[in-house]
């Protein structure tokens, strides 16, 4: 047992010494305040939040300054943009496993998650910036029993990629309304 705690304690200081060396932009979500879409109140507390959705203490989001509208067509609009910016899994892989301890998740199977980007990066999300990553469940379901989880939420990716690139929704306003909620998202769009 102290030699598990040990070992994700050193995972824990290698993912943010690494963070802290490692070359990336990164910038902060823009604010909520304001959003047609969204409202402060709209981000879930840790104590009340559904399952899949991130501790917003922790996985706030937070954007890549390289990507606006101004860019789209250099950027997010391009195909094969995003994997140009996917980190290494080896990073992600250590991340998942100390975030998953971080978050006190009972299910430490690491194969029931995917270290997923909170503000995608087909949306210009921050790709090492770990308040932007989290151990998304791979399943969860809401309070009714709709199941939703990980294809649920690249579902949603993908029709927000879509709006932004046919210019009916702004790239800043796709990254506030995914980092905000994801799931009253993914209804407000129609559950694509």
């Amino acid at each position: 047992m102290l030699v598990g705690l040990a070992v994700a304690v050193g995972i824990l200081v290698g993912i943010i010494l690494a963070t802290t060396w490692l070359p990336g932009p990164r910038a902060a979500v823009p604010t909520l305040v304001g959003s047609p879409q969204l409202s402060p109140s709209s981000v879930p507390s840790p104590t009340a939040r559904p399952a899949g959705l991130p501790d917003p203490d922790r996985t706030p989001g937070s954007i890549n300054p390289a990507a606006s509208d101004a860019n789209l067509a250099d950027t997010v609009c391009s195909p094969g943009w995003a994997a140009t910016q996917r980190p290494p899994s080896a990073y992600t892989s250590a991340l998942k496993f100390a975030q998953i301890i971080e978050y006190g998740y009972v299910d430490r199977d690491r194969s029931h998650y995917q270290e997923d980007h909170l503000v995608p990066l087909e949306l210009g999300g921050a790709p090492r910036d770990p308040r932007n990553l989290w151990p998304q469940p791979n399943e969860a379901s809401l309070s009714d029993g709709t199941l939703i989880g990980a294809n649920e939420k690249d579902d949603l990716e993908d029709e927000l990629h879509r709006r932004v690139c046919s210019e009916v929704m702004t790239l800043a306003d796709a990254q506030r309304l995914i980092a905000g909620n994801w799931i009253d998202a993914w209804v407000e769009v129609g559950r694509p």
